[in-house]
């Protein structure tokens, strides 16, 4: 795929080149309505779950879905009672973009967090032109942000703003209290049966639980995972001693070393595999990007069928 840079400043989110995203935004697919399966020709609603919000009780009449009995009513009044729905008519959009420290690293292209955000600012602006609803959490390994579905542009805005504002949190990337599987919780916390869910990560550090968060919102929701990575973490350079820095840390990997050259490219490799296995048996979207892939050609092949690499 042809390489872009999309911005002067690489390595940082400016709410300028947010904004101007709008424009990109325009020419991208509209948010499927069906997301085709992994396997066979069968179709599957992005409205998994019931896709409804909750109106009113009523008693029971023959032929009401027992699965909808509403058994509060019912402890309270003797009789069966019926939960009634009605459809949302806006679908909330929820991005969670990943502001971990190891997601502010770049060789080629733009920095990992900068490209989650680009791709995050599209897809937000591609649910205001579908008439969407935005929110989103925003995540460090310390820090999390949330913010609830709102309409419209303002929305979006408030959005982007946090993008840029989150650069500036302090991080402890020893730290734990928040970080990826935390975050997937507050996800699972906040989005209703029906959302589309966005994740822009690394997914570096998911675990068993982070597993079972995916898995339960895969159910309930139309759910894509762009999976970010920077072409040197799929395979390190020609044998030599390079010197990297990211922030105040600096070191120096050593490509000569045939054996830690060969784990650094079987992790990458494990961790990819094992992601897009957990979306085939989810059924839920898995998408590649490399920090030197242009944002809308992501975001197009994403939306076109959400198809990897």
């Amino acid at each position: 795929m042809e390489a872009t840079q999309p911005q002067a400043n690489a390595a940082h989110v400016t709410l300028g080149s947010l904004v101007d995203l709008h424009k990109a935004a325009r020419s991208l697919p509209a948010f499927p309505q069906a997301i085709k399966a992994s396997s066979g020709d069968s179709y599957l609603s992005p409205f998994r779950g019931r896709g409804m919000e909750y109106d009113e009780s009523r008693p029971y009449q023959s032929g009401d879905d027992v699965r909808n009995l509403d058994w509060r009513v019912m402890a309270r009044t003797g009789k069966p009672h019926t939960k009634v729905f009605r459809e949302e008519r806006e679908r909330p959009v929820f991005c969670m973009v990943d502001y971990r420290a190891r997601m502010f690293f770049g060789t080629r292209g733009v920095f990992k967090h900068v490209l989650a955000a680009q791709l995050a600012s599209l897809a937000a602006w591609r649910a205001v032109l579908n008439g969407d609803r935005v929110g989103g959490v925003i995540f460090s390994d310390t820090v999390h942000h949330e913010l609830k579905p709102g309409r419209g542009r303002s929305a979006t805005m408030h959005l982007l703003r946090q993008m840029e504002i989150a650069q500036d949190w302090e991080f402890d990337s020893g730290s734990k209290t928040a970080g990826i599987n935390a975050a997937l919780a507050r996800l699972r916390r906040l989005a209703r049966p029906g959302s589309m869910l966005m994740l822009f990560s690394d997914f570096h550090g998911l675990d068993a639980s982070g597993e079972a968060h995916l898995s339960y919102l895969a159910k309930h929701n139309a759910l894509f995972l762009f999976y970010i990575y920077d072409p040197i973490e799929a395979r390190l350079p020609p044998p030599g001693r390079y010197r990297m820095v990211s922030g105040n840390e600096n070191w120096v990997i050593d490509t000569t070393d045939r054996e830690f050259t060969r784990a650094h490219q079987e992790h990458h490799k494990s961790l990819r595999n094992k992601l897009q296995e957990m979306c085939r048996r989810n059924r839920s979207s898995f998408v590649v990007c490399a920090t030197n892939d242009a944002p809308q050609k992501i975001m197009q092949r994403a939306l076109g069928g959400g198809a990897v690499e």
